[in-house]
């Protein structure tokens, strides 16, 4: 069974934050995903939790064909990403 995007608030909030057709780094698309979970105490770090799950699911869309990560700006296979790299929805 192939998850929708629907299914999962995650992916549902990659693809909304990436809307705007900018790519993202994958830290800042946890820290604005915490952001809207963020409960009062939690140490400032606490965005950290995410980071994973960022990064799964952005590779799950990528494999999918609807996201594209970028290193120095061009787009690199979703299977060979190492180091510093953004996310962006796939350019048609």
């Amino acid at each position: 069974m192939t998850p929708t995007d629907t299914d999962d608030p995650l992916r549902l909030f990659l693809l909304t934050a990436l809307g705007d057709g900018k790519a993202k780094a994958p830290q800042e698309l946890a820290q604005a995903f915490y952001a809207t979970r963020a409960k009062a105490g939690d140490p400032p770090d606490a965005w950290r939790r995410y980071l994973t799950a960022v990064r799964q699911q952005a590779l799950s869309l990528a494999r999918a064909g609807r996201l594209e990560f970028l290193r120095k700006g061009k787009p690199v296979d979703a299977e060979d990403i190492k180091g510093v790299v953004r996310v962006r929805i796939k350019a048609d």
